[in-house]
C-alpha cells in the first residue's frame, strides 16, 4: 500500500496481507480524502479497526495533528507500530477491543474525524456510533467515515449524526457522517 497524498506521499506501508483485513484501495482513499481534506488540518483522528493504519497515516500525512490508532489484534498492531516507526512518527497506538476503548478513552481527546471500518460480519458500526454519541467523544461538526458491504448496516441516530456522502466503490460502501 502507498500513501497517496501529502508529506508522505509515495511510502509504501506494510499490511496488504494482515489475516482479515481489507485495505482501503487507492482510488477509494483517493476520494475519500478528497472530500476531507479541508477538514485535517490540525485535526485529531481516531482510526478504529485500524488494521495497517493505512487511513490513519494517509490523515497524518495531510496534515491531521494525531491520530490514535486501534485495533483488538496483535498482528495489525504490530504492523502499525512498524509502519509509524518507518515515517518516523510518534503516535498512540493500542492493542484493544474497541468497545473498552472508547468507554475509557485513554487518549483523553474528542475527536475530529473517526475512520470507522469493521469486519463487515458485524453490528460494530451502530455500536460505535452510539458510544460516540453517548460519551460525546465526537468534536463539534465530528465525522465519522464509515466503511460497510451493506448500507444497511451503518444505522445512526438521525437527530445527532447527519449524512453528508454517501457512495459505492465496488463491494465497499462508504459514508460520512457528520455531528450535527
Amino acid at each position: 500500500m502507498r500513501i497517496i497524498q501529502g508529506k508522505y506521499k509515495g511510502y509504501t506501508i506494510e499490511g496488504f496481507r494482515l489475516k482479515g483485513t481489507r485495505p482501503t484501495m487507492e482510488r477509494v482513499k483517493e476520494s475519500l480524502f478528497a472530500i476531507l481534506q479541508p477538514y485535517l488540518d490540525e485535526s485529531i483522528c481516531l482510526d478504529l479497526f485500524a488494521g495497517s493504519g493505512n487511513l490513519g497515516i494517509e490523515a497524518l500525512s495531510m496534515g491531521a495533528k494525531e491520530v490514535c490508532f486501534v485495533d483488538f489484534d496483535k498482528d495489525s498492531f504490530s504492523t502499525i507500530q512498524k509502519n509509524l516507526k518507518k515515517l518516523k512518527l510518534h503516535q498512540e497506538v493500542y492493542c484493544m477491543d474497541f468497545q473498552p476503548f472508547l468507554k475509557k478513552n485513554p487518549f483523553h481527546k474528542k475527536y475530529h474525524i473517526v475512520f470507522l471500518d469493521p469486519p463487515y460480519q458485524s453490528n460494530y458500526i451502530e455500536i460505535v456510533l452510539s458510544i460516540l454519541q453517548k460519551n460525546d467523544l465526537l468534536e463539534e461538526k465530528g465525522m465519522v467515515v464509515c466503511e460497510s458491504d451493506s448500507l444497511d448496516k451503518i444505522l445512526f441516530d438521525h437527530t445527532y449524526y447527519l449524512s453528508l456522502k454517501q457512495k459505492k466503490y465496488g463491494d465497499k460502501y462508504i459514508e460520512i457522517l457528520q455531528k450535527r
